[in-house]
């Protein structure tokens, strides 16, 4: 794949690191809020929920980075003719260019 697409992966990343970072210290100041009497519970119960879902969301991009680079290894991995005739040459002893 391209610099431009690794450039805009390693962005992605460090984004969805911050908005994780955000989001949990937003999401343990609710708890601590929650703790201090149960009925706030339902006072911003749905507030939590969106702050869990967002954290879920963004596993789910990491989820799908990975899986374009591993598909980006595994396409990097494929030999080409030239590569497997040199291979094969070699595994019957024949020498290069002698």
């Amino acid at each position: 794949m391209s610099k431009d697409f690794d450039n805009l992966v390693d962005e992605a990343i460090e984004n969805i690191r911050n908005d994780r970072t955000q989001t949990h210290d937003l999401l343990k100041d609710l708890i601590n809020y929650i703790a201090g009497d149960d009925h706030r519970h339902k006072e911003v119960g749905l507030t939590a929920a969106k702050y869990v879902e967002t954290l879920q969301r963004s596993n789910e991009q990491l989820v799908k980075i990975a899986s374009l680079k591993s598909k980006e290894a595994k396409q990097n991995m494929n030999l080409s003719d030239a590569d497997r005739d040199a291979i094969f040459s070699q595994l019957n002893g024949e020498e290069d260019g002698d």
